[in-house]
């Protein structure tokens, strides 16, 4: 079930099992996605990991994840992309920005306690019933029970993870997360977030460390990686070419920043992962 706005922003639904479930696969621009595991023992790959999630979890996911089905059973699932939601984004807790999405550098993945049960799988009944309506304020409306959704989510998140709660820090730490995904290939300094953000690099390290964050560098070199991985494993660009992607004009220069944080070279990583997948 899709509903599709005048100008391309969306809303998808639905309940998938091991045969409907090539949608995990579809890569989306600007897409966000949240899986909502209805059975114990469902296996997802992503980014190269393997992934076990049991019923009545749910993962936040971003066109970023690299994602394969491994062992699928019953999963509701719910995707948008950011011109159909953003348009709420000052509700910073619940927006694109917000904490379920860019808020952490760890996969954001929340259990559904029996006390919260009914109040999701009513929002999901509701969720069903506008998707199928037809009329005018269609739009309006299924925009209003993503946001209900999101905030049931987001009060298990902030209590499971007990996450800090000044507001203006904790926003601005979103910030700089989502940042990073819009310029980790061409911008790799603090100094360059900070001022993006009015900030000096001084005061943005020490809100990390007060909320009880790792450093901002540490953000920007994690995204670099990861994106440098999932070319590595999911591509066939050479190392130099994926270097010049990430903003890096000198090859030695990227195969040593690789291999000071992930252990071996690009060349032997991929080299590792091609006998991995043939054994």
């Amino acid at each position: 079930m899709k509903f599709t706005g005048s100008t391309e922003e969306f809303i998808y639904l639905d309940t998938i099992d091991h045969t409907s479930c090539e949608v995990l696969k579809q890569k989306v621009k600007s897409s966000l996605t949240v899986l909502w595991f209805k059975s114990d023992e469902n296996i997802l790959r992503i980014d190269g990991e393997e992934v076990a999630f049991q019923k009545d979890q749910i993962v936040f996911l971003t066109e970023f994840h690299h994602l394969e089905p491994v062992k699928i059973v019953t999963i509701r699932v719910l995707r948008f992309n950011r011109s159909f939601y953003c348009v709420l984004d000052h509700d910073s807790d619940v927006g694109c920005k917000g904490v379920l999405f860019f808020g952490a550098a760890q996969l954001p993945v929340v259990s559904i306690s029996s006390e919260e049960l009914y109040k999701f799988n009513t929002v999901w009944e509701m969720f069903v019933l506008e998707i199928n309506s037809r009329d005018k304020l269609q739009q309006e409306s299924l925009q209003v029970m993503l946001k209900r959704f999101l905030i049931l989510c987001v009060r298990l998140y902030t209590q499971e993870k007990q996450y800090p709660n000044e507001k203006k820090e904790i926003n601005l730490i979103r910030e700089y997360n989502f940042l990073i995904e819009q310029y980790f290939k061409s911008k790799h300094t603090v100094k360059e977030y900070a001022s993006l953000l009015h900030k000096s690099p001084k005061t943005l390290s020490n809100i990390f460390s007060r909320s009880g964050f790792k450093s901002p560098l540490f953000y920007i070199q994690e995204r670099i990686l990861l994106e440098a991985r999932r070319q590595l494993l999911h591509s066939n660009k050479s190392v130099k070419e994926i270097a010049f992607e990430l903003g890096y004009e000198d090859l030695q220069t990227f195969s040593r920043f690789f291999k000071k944080h992930q252990g071996s070279s690009p060349t032997e990583y991929k080299k590792d992962l091609k006998m991995s997948s043939v054994a």
